[in-house]
């Protein structure tokens, strides 16, 4: 526990200053009119000092009023749960300065206060969300085991659910890491086909369990970026798209600036479904945190996470990504594969 401070002496310690410039000042004009040799002299000087004295004597006791005053509001907002009060008016400019430095920086606490509040809420928020989630297909492999004809199809749904339940647990972690993500990142060049074909790999257990046809062209193209984030964005539209396609097929190729087809110099990879679409009302809003949208309702199937993370993922590689769909006419996805903006700058 901190020693309480002595009010008179810390005011003494901060006053000793003047009160010896005083001293010094009163004995040296005593010395200069002993030296003239005045006729009463001393006794006159004697008699101004010492009114000089009284009235400065007046002045430090109305100075330690006002310094006593002023030091204990400053000690009742240091022992305040919250300091809800300002500090004591002042008319110092050095000591309003001082208090402009003390505001500015209260204001930033509580912003950075606000800031994790709202970062704690948006995860307790987001695994309340995935734990309802997590238990669709969990529930569904229960269901599976207690059927007792065990045969090929059986295990292929089982496979499934498995696959689905490892995708939840995948974007519960990519979230959980989003904030510390700038760490994570390490930079190389990658094919960009091959990053396509090991997210196809990884779903294609998915592909044939919804009876989906899949049309790839290769872009020969070639990028620089993380490659465990930006297959972890495929890997999500791709979700998508099988989420929201019932028939017809997805497609995946790259085109140039302009959107055109193209097998060299791709500006973007594109991955297109013939699912429900997106309502043009929706479309703005699809990268908002917890935005699921007529879909979402619809089905139930979305957290609204997907496409927040992707938006995150992409901004963060310095790449773009942008959505075309029309209601029951499929969507676009275009993942930019040409970073919009200098590495340097991550």
């Amino acid at each position: 526990m901190k020693k309480k401070p002595c009010i008179p002496a810390a005011y003494l310690r901060e006053r000793i200053v003047p009160v010896f410039f005083y001293i010094a000042e009163a004995l040296t004009f005593m010395m200069l009119a002993a030296l003239y040799g005045y006729e009463g002299v001393l006794a006159n000087m004697t008699y101004a000092l010492g009114l000089m004295a009284f009235f400065g004597g007046c002045y430090l006791v109305w100075d330690y009023g006002r310094y006593w005053e002023k030091y204990r509001e400053l000690m009742r907002l240091v022992s305040a749960q919250e300091r809800t009060g300002g500090l004591p008016q002042t008319a110092f400019a050095m000591e309003q300065a001082y208090q402009r430095i003390i505001a500015e920086q209260e204001a930033e606490k509580k912003e950075l206060i606000t800031q994790l509040d709202e970062k704690q809420q948006n995860m307790a928020d987001y695994y309340t969300m995935w734990t309802h989630q997590i238990k669709i297909p969990l529930s569904a492999m229960d269901l599976l085991l207690q059927n007792e004809d065990r045969n090929e199809r059986l295990l292929k749904q089982l496979r499934e659910e498995v696959f689905k339940t490892g995708q939840y647990v995948d974007m519960a972690l990519s979230y959980a890491r989003m904030e510390s993500i700038s760490a994570d990142l390490s930079f190389v060049r990658l094919d960009v086909d091959e990053l396509v074909k090991g997210a196809l790999k990884k779903y294609w257990l998915l592909f044939c369990g919804a009876g989906i046809g899949l049309h790839l062209e290769e872009c020969h193209a070639q990028m620089v970026t993380d490659g465990k984030w930006f297959s972890f964005v495929i890997e999500q539209v791709l979700s998508n798209a099988l989420k929201y396609t019932k028939e017809g097929e997805i497609s995946i190729y790259g085109t140039d600036e302009s959107g055109v087809r193209a097998t060299q110099g791709c500006r973007y990879l594109v991955i297109e479904d013939t699912g429900i679409g997106i309502g043009e009302s929706d479309l703005p809003r699809i990268f908002e945190r917890g935005f699921t949208g007529y879909n979402g309702r619809l089905g139930h199937k979305s957290t609204g996470i997907g496409l927040y993370l992707c938006k995150q993922i992409m901004d963060r590689l310095g790449l773009s990504v942008r959505v075309e769909s029309k209601r029951d006419k499929g969507t676009k996805v275009f993942l930019g594969i040409a970073q919009e903006r200098s590495l340097t700058n991550l």
